[in-house]
């Protein structure tokens, strides 16, 4: 028997190496057969002082790269690369 995890997900504890801005936890869900990422900040209210949870749910398909291609940064000579 196959385990469905449809509808359901996780998260862990997130290493914000000094960055506050990252999320406080990350994770996984799969929810109508879409997997998605989850990131999660620990957040206050401000009026009362109660503590709760910010979500943000990406689609892993249209996650951006995690790193941005690297350039050619080969010196460009109009004489030489023009062929014209």
């Amino acid at each position: 028997m196959q385990y469905d995890n449809n509808m359901s997900g996780v998260l862990f504890k997130n290493d914000k190496n000094g960055n506050e801005k990252r999320p406080d936890y990350r994770g996984t869900a799969v929810i109508n057969g879409v997997d998605l990422n989850i990131s999660a900040w620990l957040k206050s209210s401000k009026k009362t002082g109660d503590k709760f949870l910010s979500l943000r749910f990406e689609s892993k398909a249209a996650a951006p790269p995690k790193r941005a291609p690297v350039m050619d940064e080969t010196p460009f000579d109009d004489d030489k690369d023009l062929p014209f």
